[in-house]
């Protein structure tokens, strides 16, 4: 099941980089041919670590060949793939080609065993902080600077830390001592990455559920209920979770199918409830207008890169712009749908202005019946606007953040 399992992980690579497409969403189609979870769990985290590195893995194999092989041939996703393994994940160099090799026809086979062995033999290292794809580090050096380029590649280097959602703030010192964790906010736990998720203690009944520290804020802000609130584009829940439990009536809207399974199984395990519609908020409404409402806005996704690395490579200018304008569509329809004095939380998790800055900008413009809120506290990412932008420059001894754009919005009377 070796080589097959390296097989799954070039279908992968090929899905991510070639098609477009997600890696969680290439996952069962790519995996289908292997048999146990062992082997799924390996060929997504070969293909995962390939991502995380793979400006460097491409510049090795570009060292130790004469022409140049191009991007998308079979014989430079071997050796990626073998190259990675043993580099980065510790397979012994024999194991790693072994189980590649089988992969590659004809004449490149014997290429790929032979820029392996230049390479591995050499006693070349990986760098110890990735570089990033060159357009991507363009993009964000231009909108954020060099500082958050450089934060970007220590962000990438390894996996995250995994955060927690508590049920009940109250018991924040009690969970975190019980699981061994530091909370860095009322009502989170910080682990190492890696955790075991269902395996930790309260899982089961529900204590907690599993959510990045600054995808947390949105909610936060809500503050609690009673009222009623629209969480849209709610799927997996997490935040759905956050404002039931914060006493809120919930009406949780997505139009994926498959991910409000997800959100309906966290509310049985968390025994939490809400109403959930699976609808497409371009043709959908409510039946009245509500005390609040959340949009947690579809996006390109670039700042969860760290824990989602193909978004180094799919998100492109073009993807940017699509996203920013079904947001716009989104917002248009959402901001008649709350009452006068309502509040609207409206979040993207991206690094891209055009999706979180520029968007609160052109809507405001819009409607003038509605006004920015300037968020007060000590929030992580607080800008002088009023508006919270997480970068991977922050909180960088605790573990960092995912990258979020959050704004409050008031419906004026």
């Amino acid at each position: 099941m070796g080589t097959a399992t390296r097989r799954a992980a070039i279908r992968l690579l090929d899905a991510v980089l070639r098609r477009g497409e997600p890696l969680e969403a290439a996952l069962a189609s790519a995996t289908r041919a292997l048999t146990g979870g062992p082997d799924r769990g390996l060929a997504h985290a070969i293909a995962a670590e390939t991502l995380r590195r793979l400006p460097d893995l491409d510049a090795l194999i570009d060292s130790a060949t004469k022409q140049r092989l191009p991007d998308d041939a079979k014989a430079r996703f071997a050796l990626r793939i073998a190259l990675v393994q043993v580099l980065a994940l510790g397979t012994p160099p024999h194991a790693a080609i072994a189980t590649v090799l089988p992969l590659v026809d004809g004449g490149p086979r014997k290429l790929v065993h032979g820029v392996f062995s230049t390479i591995t033999k050499s006693g070349v290292l990986l760098p110890e902080i990735p570089a990033l794809p060159g357009d991507t580090e363009q993009r964000w050096e231009d909108n954020w600077g060099e500082e958050m380029v450089e934060a970007a590649g220590h962000a990438i280097a390894a996996p995250p830390p995994l955060d927690l959602t508590l049920a009940d703030p109250a018991a924040t010192a009690e969970w975190a001592d019980r699981l061994g964790g530091v909370s860095l906010m009322p009502g989170h736990v910080r682990l190492p990455s890696g955790s075991a998720v269902m395996e930790l203690q309260g899982f089961d009944e529900g204590a907690w559920w599993v959510q990045d520290l600054a995808a947390s804020i949105p909610a936060r802000l809500l503050g609690k209920g009673p009222g009623h609130v629209l969480d849209l584009c709610a799927a997996p829940g997490g935040k759905t979770l956050q404002l039931a439990s914060a006493g809120w009536t919930v009406t949780a809207v997505d139009q994926s199918e498959a991910r409000l399974g997800r959100l309906n199984e966290n509310l049985e395990r968390t025994n939490q409830a809400a109403t959930v519609v699976t609808a497409d908020l371009r043709e959908w409404a409510p039946d009245a207008p509500a005390d609040a409402i959340l949009v947690d806005a579809p996006c390109s996704a670039s700042g969860i890169f760290r824990r989602h690395p193909d978004v180094l490579y799919r998100v492109r200018p073009a993807v940017i712009a699509e996203m920013a304008e079904l947001q716009a569509q989104i917002l248009a329809r959402a901001a008649d749908w709350l009452k006068p004095g309502g509040a609207m939380v409206y979040a993207t998790c991206s690094l891209e202005p055009e999706e979180g800055e520029r968007q609160i900008e052109a809507f405001l413009s819009a409607r003038p019946d509605y006004a920015l809120v300037p968020i007060t506290g000590d929030w992580p990412g607080l800008t002088g606007t009023g508006t919270i932008r997480t970068l991977p420059t922050m909180l960088a001894k605790e573990g960092r953040l995912d990258g979020f754009f959050i704004a409050m919005l008031q419906r004026k009377g």
